[in-house]
């Protein structure tokens, strides 16, 4: 009798296990997520993000799909979440690169019962006026302010903070937190760049010839860095000022970090920002859970003494 039991629990317990996994693959094969940045197509920093986002899909078991505006455009980026709201998906991730422009868009998807998590631009603040369950990302100000600091005691006097994005209310939050960290007027210090890496170096090279006392250089990312880091080769130039920080990491920064170029970069640890909003909305949906706090991913430095800890991991992990 007892064999007889033995074999009814075992066949029960196949039973639930079949059960469960079916259930499981089930669920997994209609989840579906959007992410929606506000980068434009040239931008190569998002790359990690997206490697993070293949990542996640992966090991979730779900379906992300990584929408943005082309030309980096925010109005089309509106559009993008309203159309990406009426595919019905279990969840949308969002940047918040102009909360007034972006406002209403985002507003609709967790009107109509969407659940939405904001990434990278944007505050915490704004992303609990919106709806959003929680902020994953890095306080722009205060990343801007701790790099500030840093070029204060370096001896920095006047600068220039490359904006490659001005229209993102972020970048400028970078500035002026910059400039606060200095403890002077931003002012016409903040140059706005575009996007163009030609057009970039040549308006550098015109701001520093207009304002030959400029000791300091804030560049927001890659995007501006890049072109400055050739300018800098190009003039033999950077030992005349006292710090050079860039946002985010590529391989020319890193580069540029060894040879002592680059004072610093500034690590958001985009990784995370897209990894961890598909894992937290896969179990939101699945079981109900999430953080109760938003998640910070920055500001991190990286020195010529911490570099060799990132350097290989640059554009696909950091």
């Amino acid at each position: 009798m007892k064999s007889s039991l033995l074999r009814g629990v075992l066949a029960a317990a196949a039973v639930v296990a079949v059960v469960a996994t079916s259930a499981t693959s089930a669920l997994a094969a209609n989840e579906r997520f959007v992410f929606v940045s506000h980068a434009p197509d040239s931008d190569s920093w998002w790359n990690v993000i997206k490697n993070a986002l293949k990542n996640a899909e992966h090991d979730e078991g779900v379906k992300v799909e990584y929408r943005n505006p082309p030309t980096g455009d925010i109005a089309d980026m509106a559009r993008i979440i309203q159309q990406a709201t009426a595919s019905n998906p279990n969840g949308i991730v969002t940047t918040i690169a102009d909360f007034d422009v972006l406002q209403s868009a985002i507003q609709g998807a967790v009107a109509k019962g969407i659940p939405v998590i904001t990434v990278n631009s944007g505050t915490a603040e704004q992303s609990k006026k919106l709806g959003a369950l929680m902020h994953i990302g890095q306080p722009e100000y205060d990343a801007g302010k701790g790099a500030g600091e840093r070029a204060k005691a370096a001896g920095v006097t006047h600068f220039l903070c490359i904006n490659h994005y001005i229209t993102n209310a972020a970048s400028v939050e970078r500035c002026q937190g910059y400039a606060d960290g200095l403890g002077v007027k931003l002012g016409d210090q903040m140059l706005d760049s575009g996007l163009d890496p030609t057009e970039v170096y040549n308006k550098v090279k015109a701001f520093l010839a207009a304002h030959p006392d400029t000791n300091g250089i804030l560049a927001l990312g890659p995007n501006a860095a890049d072109p400055l880091i050739k300018y800098l080769r190009d003039t033999g130039s950077a030992s005349k000022f006292k710090s050079i920080i860039s946002f985010d990491l590529d391989g020319d920064i890193s580069k540029a970090i060894k040879e002592g170029i680059m004072s610093a970069a500034i690590d958001q640890q985009p990784y995370l920002q897209g990894y961890l909003p598909i894992v937290f909305l896969t179990q939101y949906v699945r079981y109900g859970v999430i953080p109760s706090n938003n998640v910070n991913t920055g500001p991190g430095f990286v020195t010529k003494d911490n570099i060799a800890l990132v350097e290989k991991l640059a554009g696909e992990y950091r």
